[in-house]
């Protein structure tokens, strides 16, 4: 038989029993709800891919920067004709900016002035890149007489094309022959000295005077012909 405990007897109360841990039980108790809380689909957080995208943009943006060479075409002159495009169909800014009566005017007068010196100054700087003489730029022969032969004979027969076809598909005004005129004069002029300008800033300063002097001086005779031919297709 087994011997009683030392301080007692097996008739004990259940009280008396020892029992588990309270403290450890509600603790457990506590984590299993917190378990029951958590749900089976956890939402992830969405990652904020603004900035990823806007990165990839920019770097589409640069890569077709420098492959077109953008730099090299938008230069002040062709930038402000764009800026003044962009303003000239908005009714607001040209009633701002463009009218006689508008608040700005006084900046369209200012740019007028400097544009009627524009072409003063343009010919000066031609003058000065041939003061050797035509000839003195690094194109050839060959190159100069390609460059004028497209210019002059090449590219007024594609104009000539373009507005006939435009006439046929009902895109100009029915009936007015001087619009056309001028139209199919534009593609027969010479190259404008404004390019002379652009490339001069770019350091071919030389070259553009000498195609814009041997232009200008076939395009008497071209410019006689084509018109011409133009004087005869409309009137």
């Amino acid at each position: 038989m087994l011997a009683p405990p030392p301080q007692g007897t097996f008739d004990s109360e259940d009280s008396d029993l020892p029992v588990r841990n309270p403290l450890k039980e509600v603790a457990q108790n506590a984590k299993d709800t917190e378990l029951e809380k958590v749900p089976l689909l956890c939402q992830e957080e969405e990652l904020n891919l603004d900035p990823v995208k806007k990165g990839k943009i920019r770097k589409i943006l640069d890569f077709l920067y420098e492959k077109l060479k953008m730099k090299q075409v938008l230069q002040p002159p062709i930038i402000a004709s764009i800026l003044a495009m962009g303003l000239g169909v908005m009714p607001f800014f040209k009633r701002l900016i463009f009218t006689a009566d508008a608040p700005l005017f006084f900046l369209t007068d200012s740019c007028i002035i400097l544009g009627e010196a524009m072409i003063p100054c343009i010919l000066l700087a031609l003058g000065g890149n041939l003061v050797e003489g035509p000839g003195s730029s690094k194109l050839g022969l060959r190159t100069t007489a390609a460059i004028i032969f497209g210019r002059l004979l090449l590219v007024p027969p594609t104009g000539l094309g373009i507005v006939m076809l435009a006439d046929k598909l009902g895109f100009l005004p029915a009936g007015d022959k001087m619009f056309r005129f001028v139209l199919l004069l534009q593609h027969s002029m010479p190259t404008s000295i404004l390019s002379g300008a652009v490339a001069n800033l770019r350091g071919c300063g030389r070259e553009a005077a000498a195609i814009l002097f041997w232009v200008h001086i076939f395009a008497i005779l071209s410019m006689a012909g084509w018109i011409t031919l133009y004087l005869k297709l409309l009137f």
